[in-house]
């Protein structure tokens, strides 16, 4: 990464700020230090064969570095008034071996690592123990800033690195401090990130469009299938069918690697049918629901997938793809459904849920600008799928009675939307601190439209969150509600095999209400002419 596209000097400035902001008055005059490992290239148990490397986020945003098996040693003196002085970035890298040039990329030298690195000296990872030496001896009341120590969650820093710290008594070394700093810092995203967010994005809509328009492709029967065309060869990418979830994410992730993308933000949601009502699926490992075999039977026992017509008929259903890549370590996180059989196009009641769940969508994200608070949002939401099922009829009775019984949220059970950036769901302690006084206390509705929000703040210029309302039918939620007064049972039963519902866009606050940073349309008309393959 250039240091003229990521300013890793301003994020640590920055932190080092936020940490004055929380230290004791006993700690705040004392020159600060922190002191980060990054990651170290993961391997298979018991075996030399390398796993994909993702950097550390906190060292990442520090750094702007992904080299495995790096250092960070920052300082910063507030007792000093110019800011050449006051701060200095140490990033100590491994150094290049016989062997790297062998088996793997080397690590870059010094002189190409000062032409990547935005911090103020570069030097290899075995001068490192020499430069706390030195630090420790020019700074005797110096505070060492950890993360939390011991912990899976984080690089361990090798003991040799502490034990001088933690032994001496005129310095402190806490973890107490620098990891909520970070979460608070990281939560504001500067120009930099947004532009690796945008990417994200970019890559990512596409990426859902390609899945659509192939889908689509089939319908319009432009795709060979395989044996029955009389082909003999692999198929090639452009003579592949969608006809499983593998199969759909497959496409996605190549389209994602294909622009540049190394990794996925994390693992791709692809449900069809009844499987979309759960929140996390990502097995991804069934077909879709066939005719004549019954949509309940996901496993079509391995009939009708490749038949001949008219035996092989994709029964209408929905799929719900929620997939997203990382640029850089930025993340996007993007939910689309789409309409499977059918000719492409909604069934009645599917296009009445999807509209719905459109409705909550774009009413949220005018809603939003600085100064909001999340928990409007999630109850929004509520309000409007309350009123959406009373206009359908699968809830009866007053609304503000059928708001207060809570029984929406066995349909829309998660929250609306969390926070993104370099983590998909980013910064949980910053997002929804433990001791939060922001929340409102005047609001309308039940406790468990709240349970499971990520953010519960007030929105400030500058975050950037997804906003993803969903309507499921999941047979578990459903027996919460299976005695409940205002829901119509007998019209429910006919929307139970759908499975559900969930569009997500990822959302920029600016300073007066937001920008939508995803690209792909959501819209019924652009969606069934897309995945009909009419354009």
């Amino acid at each position: 990464m250039s240091g003229s596209t990521y300013f890793a000097r301003s994020h640590v400035q920055r932190t080092f700020e936020q940490l004055m902001n929380v230290l004791p008055s006993q700690l705040k005059e004392k020159p600060q230090v922190i002191l980060l490992a990054g990651g170290n290239t993961p391997f298979r148990n018991d075996t030399d064969r390398e796993l994909p490397f993702r950097q550390e986020s906190n060292f990442y945003y520090l750094t702007g570095c992904s080299v495995p098996g790096s250092f960070l040693l920052a300082l910063y003196q507030p007792e000093q008034t110019s800011s050449s002085t006051r701060l200095s970035v140490r990033l100590s890298i491994p150094e290049v071996q016989a062997a790297d040039l062998m088996w793997s990329v080397p690590p870059p030298t010094i002189k190409e690592a000062k032409q990547l690195f935005d911090v103020t000296d570069i030097s290899y990872s075995s001068e490192l123990q020499g430069a706390i030496t030195l630090l420790l001896q020019s700074h005797p009341e110096a505070v060492f800033h950890t993360l939390p120590r011991n912990s899976p969650q984080f690089p361990t820093l090798p003991e040799e690195y502490m034990v001088t710290i933690v032994t001496s008594e005129t310095h402190t070394a806490t973890d107490a401090y620098l990891l909520s700093s970070l979460h608070k810092t990281r939560l504001v995203k500067d120009e930099n990130e947004i532009t690796m967010l945008r990417r994200a994005n970019d890559i990512s809509s596409r990426a859902h469009e390609t899945v659509m328009r192939v889908l689509g492709n089939a319908v319009q029967g432009k795709i060979a299938q395989g044996e029955g065309a009389g082909i003999d060869r692999p198929l090639l990418p452009g003579e592949w069918l969608i006809e499983k979830e593998a199969e759909a994410e497959a496409i996605f992730v190549a389209s994602c690697r294909r622009e540049g993308a190394v990794h996925q933000a994390y693992l791709p949601i692809v449900a069809a049918s009844r499987r979309a009502a759960t929140l996390h699926y990502c097995c991804n490992d069934r077909e879709f629901t066939w005719g004549p075999v019954k949509p309940q039977d996901h496993l079509n026992h391995g009939a009708l997938a490749h038949g001949p017509a008219p035996e092989k008929q994709l029964d209408p259903q929905l799929l719900l793809i929620d997939a997203g890549c990382e640029w850089d370590c930025y993340s996007a996180d993007i939910t689309r459904t789409m309409p499977v059989g059918n000719g492409g196009k909604f069934t009645e009641k599917g296009k009445q849920i999807y509209s719905l769940v459109l409705e909550m969508q774009q009413k949220s994200m005018k809603k939003l600008r600085p100064g909001v608070h999340w928990d409007t949002i999630q109850l929004l939401c509520h309000q409007i799928l309350v009123e959406g099922f009373l206009n359908i009829g699968l809830f009866k009775g007053p609304k503000d009675e059928i708001l207060r019984s809570g029984i929406s949220s066995a349909f829309f059970p998660h929250g609306v939307g969390h926070s993104l950036g370099m983590d998909v769901h980013d910064v949980p302690s910053a997002s929804k601190p433990t001791n939060n006084t922001t929340i409102p206390q005047d609001k309308v509705g039940h406790p468990s439209f709240y349970t499971y929000l990520r953010l519960r703040l007030p929105l400030a210029e500058g975050m950037v969150v997804t906003v993803e309302p969903g309507i499921y039918f999941h047979e578990h939620l459903l027996k919460a509600v299976e005695e409940s007064e205002y829901v119509n049972h007998d019209l429910l039963k006919e929307y139970r095999g759908m499975g559900g519902v969930r569009i997500e866009d990822d959302i920029l606050i600016t300073s007066d209400g937001c920008e939508n940073l995803t690209k792909v349309r959501s819209d019924v008309e652009w969606l069934e002419s897309v995945c009909s393959g009419e354009i």
